[in-house]
């Protein structure tokens, strides 16, 4: 049976929603004073649960630290695991390191390898996402769980939907990507769900060397601006 709320009272009660659009305008007036500034740089998504010792780890200092030698800025979420690594691999070769922070009730804690003036605190999901699309030349997807699914296919709905520039989507790990790529392809195109022109918006690959071609092939000319 269908639950039944015709006869439930709505709470009206006053609330403060109408001014937490101050805080909201606040927070993004922060962000973009601090990201325009910076210039180009690559998103870098992965998981907060993955320990120094492991070689994803490890993987995502290799290639931050290269894409940071290229020239570009390193953004994370700020915290630890692959965002750690990544912030990490920038500061050691003097490159950008920007971290987007955020109270969570576990796993965010600020990692010590971001830039004493690019660590941005936000209180607001969409706001640091919108930070992390904006500024991004590139995204490049390590290992990780809802969260980094989540950046994942934002991003792709973003440029799917011709809302953001077009801008590489690299995914790093074929071991860990394939399942998930196969039932895109099994599932979702063979159910004619997607276009088969979707499944040119990323990249798969393993090594830091095959980034930087991702990039050097995607931005040959090299003309950088902000994705909205």
């Amino acid at each position: 049976m269908s639950p039944q709320i015709k006869n439930k009272s709505w709470n009206t009660t006053k609330t403060n929603d109408s001014w937490s659009l101050f805080k909201i305008m606040g927070e993004f007036v922060y962000g973009y004073e601090k990201m325009g500034s910076i210039g180009p740089c690559v998103s870098i998504f992965g998981s907060a649960r993955i320990k120094p010792n492991h070689a994803y780890y490890k993987l995502a200092k290799e290639v931050s630290a290269a894409v940071a030698k290229a020239g570009y800025g390193i953004i994370t979420g700020g915290g630890p695991g692959i965002m750690e690594a990544a912030n990490k691999g920038a500061q050691e070769v003097n490159g950008t390191s920007v971290g987007l922070n955020i109270a969570l009730p576990f796993e965010q804690t600020e990692n010590p390898f971001i830039d004493n003036d690019k660590n941005l605190s936000f209180e607001y999901f969409f706001i640091r996402k919108v930070m992390f699309v904006k500024y991004a030349q590139a995204f490049v997807v390590m290992p990780g769980g809802f969260g980094t699914l989540d950046e994942l296919f934002e991003a792709i709905t973003l440029i799917q939907t011709k809302k953001i520039n077009r801008i590489p989507i690299i995914l790093v790990g074929t071991s860990f990507w394939t399942p998930l790529i196969d039932w895109i392809h099994n599932t979702l195109l063979s159910s004619e769900l997607i276009s088969k022109d979707d499944l040119d918006l990323f990249s798969l690959v393993d090594t830091k060397e095959r980034v930087l071609e991702c990039l050097s092939d995607f931005h040959s000319e090299e003309i950088f601006k902000p994705n909205f």
